[in-house]
Order: C-alpha cells, then structure tokens, then sequence
C-alpha cells in the first residue's frame, strides 16, 4: 500500500485487507496458520497534513481478527482539543488519552511508527509510539473484544474534520508493516 491520498472531507477512511478475508497481498491464509501466529506488529507510515487546526484528528490503526477475538490497536493524533495522542480501548468503545503529546509537521512529511502487541494471554498491548524521531513509550494493556468470525489483519488511516469541517489535504506515504 503505497501512496495513499485522501481529500478533503470531513471523515476518510482508507483500509486495506492485508491477510486473511479480502486479502490485498495475495495472503487469503484459508487454512487460518497464519493470522494467528503473529503478536508483534510495527506501523510505519509517513503523512503530511495540510493545516494542523482543521482536522479534529489523523487516526492510524491495525486490526487482527481471529478465533472470535478482535483486537484494534487505535491510535489517533487528536489536534482539537489538547494535541495529545489517544488510543482505542475496544471493550469500552471509547478514546484514552494517553498524555503524549502529538504536534506533527504543517506542510511537511510527518514520520510515524507505532509498536503494538498481541500479548501470549491475547491482551492488546499498546508499546509505544515514534513521531519525526521522537520515541514515547506507552505499555498499555486492553482486553480484545467478541467479533465473530471474521479473520484477518487490517491496516486503516482515517482523517477526521473539525466541528466545522474545514477543508485540509493528507497524503499518506511509504507504508510498511512489520510482523511476526
């Protein structure tokens, strides 16, 4: 997944089915070996934002679904109200803040990596998040949520307008995922 524009909406979402259901990389993983055996997870992406005053937040996430369980890392840099980054707590259905602050780059290239894990109990580990540099560690742990049968591993940006939705460009770059 590379080069990856989104306009300028109130509300984008741009996914991509990397293994298992709806596969995007030849990965379909029908005999379910593959999904599972995987607990570490790094998100590398660059993004340049436009104005750092219209967008409510950027939101970069990875997804793992398997035996029932899902598990959304979530990770969001809230610009409106406080520029602090949130992460997604899946059972409670709701934005955590984490303290960290998030001020990327107007009108520049932004670097982000993200470490997450699947812990050996299956918690969501949250480890830690890397912005043009800047490496803060989290290590926070949330429960996965029920999600049926679906299966597979994710990878999603977002881009979120303010309260009164003024336009602004994101262009997301160079996107790596690292696994194993």
């Amino acid at each position: 997944m590379r080069n990856i524009a989104a306009g300028t909406v109130a509300f984008t979402q741009i996914g991509n089915h990397l293994i298992g259901d709806g596969t995007s990389q030849g990965l379909p993983d029908s005999n379910h070996t593959l999904v599972p055996q995987y607990h570490n997870f790094t998100y590398d992406v660059y993004f340049w934002v436009s104005s750092l005053t219209a967008p409510q937040a950027v939101e970069f996430d990875l997804n793992q679904f398997f035996n029932g369980m899902g598990f959304i890392w979530g990770h969001e840099c809230r610009m409106a109200g406080g520029n602090q980054w949130d992460i997604w707590d899946n059972i409670n259905q709701h934005w955590v803040p984490t303290g960290i602050s998030c001020y990327p780059n107007a009108n520049a290239w932004n670097h982000l990596v993200l470490q997450v894990q699947r812990t050996w109990d299956n918690k969501l580990l949250y480890h830690s998040i890397t912005l043009n540099g800047k490496t803060t560690v989290i290590d926070r742990y949330f429960p996965p949520f029920w999600v049926g049968n679906w299966y597979g591993v994710t990878a999603n940006y977002q881009m979120d307008g303010n309260s009164k939705q003024s336009p602004y460009t994101v262009y997301v770059d160079k996107f790596n995922l690292i696994y194993w």
